[in-house]
């Protein structure tokens, strides 16, 4: 493949899946997404392309399958200048969060991610639960997650919130930077060492646009100042992909006012790794941590080992872990349900006797 493609972080499965394309398809990298619509990255510069006729029966039997920013796509480029977006290629990661409706469908966020920077602004004071959240659905996508802390520069205790926030996320590195002075933006660089894709999930105002100029070292994306009231103005409108000069690529997404858990069974053990130990320590294993005897995290709580604060994040995401994987059940019952009544109206116009 070519140098153009590596620089977009192609990795070794991708291009080994890209050998079997055919000759007369391009292979390329989904930049963003807009209504029917795919910016795509591709050797020859970035395209704009539509769906296939079969990559929207796809959509319509799985919306999960359309293209989204991160995606590695194969497009055709027809006489009449038309370009259409083929397939999806399969994804290594995926990162899903439950849809703002309420539905028990996910919303793909981002794709083929190697690297989560779950940004977090030092002003004002971090929300540790949110944190918690944001690692359970990181942790989910299969990409490995790290805390990111933003507006060193406003702070004097910054390494002092940095180890309260480690406490809360084991198994995950934290970094403090600040995009302003520069201070502690290489760590922050070299996540994307090896022409790495590195996607910023975060609250508005958290950051991200300006960590993405200082990763770049120009002027990519329009920052604003956080409200009087403390809260993030929405600079992001969309999640899009941006190839830096130095090599690796960055996925930049809005605010994210919500952040439901869709899948997040793997997803939250590896965000509590200290609850799922203790958890399997317990005298039933169908403990439900709450008043049983020989539960080992009730002692844990009891003796101080287990904050209460932790253990009360972790039941309330285990509990909406439950409650979609219960929507999730009942939605692909009523599916299979309406499919059948489908094929059972096809099956009578095909073989009803005529006159």
């Amino acid at each position: 493949m070519s140098a153009t493609l590596q620089a977009l972080g192609l990795d070794s499965s991708t291009a080994e899946f890209l050998q079997s394309v055919p000759d007369d398809l391009v292979a390329g990298r989904v930049a963003r997404v807009d209504k029917g619509l795919a910016t795509v990255f591709t050797e020859n510069g970035p395209v704009r392309a539509s769906w296939s006729g079969a990559l929207l029966a796809e959509i319509a039997a799985d919306a999960q399958a359309g293209p989204c920013t991160g995606d590695w796509v194969v497009l055709r480029f027809w006489p009449d200048d038309r370009i259409t977006l083929e397939s999806v290629l399969p994804r290594r990661t995926t990162i899903v969060r439950a849809e703002v409706s309420g539905s028990s469908r996910g919303q793909v966020l981002a794709s083929n991610v190697d690297v989560i920077a779950i940004v977090v602004g030092l002003v004002p004071e971090p929300n540790i639960v949110r944190i918690e959240r944001f690692l359970a659905l990181a942790w989910e996508s299969g990409a490995r997650p790290v805390v990111v802390l933003t507006k060193s520069d406003l702070v004097g205790d910054a390494e002092s919130v940095a180890e309260d926030v480690a406490v809360a996320a084991p198994g995950a590195d934290v970094l403090v930077c600040s995009a302003t002075t520069g201070a502690g933006m290489e760590d922050v660089r070299a996540l994307l060492d090896g022409n790495a894709t590195l996607a910023l999930l975060g609250s508005s105002g958290a950051g991200k646009s300006s960590l993405v100029n200082a990763l770049a070292g120009v002027e990519l994306l329009d920052v604003q100042d956080i409200r009087e009231d403390g809260k993030g103005r929405h600079t992001s409108v969309r999640r899009e992909l941006i190839a830096l000069p130095q090599g690796g690529v960055v996925i930049d997404t809005p605010g994210l006012r919500g952040i439901g858990l869709q899948e997040s069974g793997e997803g939250i053990a590896a965000a509590f790794p200290d609850i799922t130990a203790l958890a399997e320590q317990c005298k039933f294993k169908d403990c439900s941590h709450v008043m049983e005897p020989g539960c080992a995290v009730q002692a844990a709580l009891e003796d101080g080992s287990l904050p209460y604060r932790r253990y009360d994040s972790w039941v309330k995401l285990q509990r909406e872990a439950a409650y979609m994987a219960r929507r999730t059940d009942v939605r692909l019952r009523n599916e299979a349900k309406k499919e059948w009544v489908r094929a059972a109206k096809s099956y009578r116009r095909e073989w009803k006797p005529r006159p």
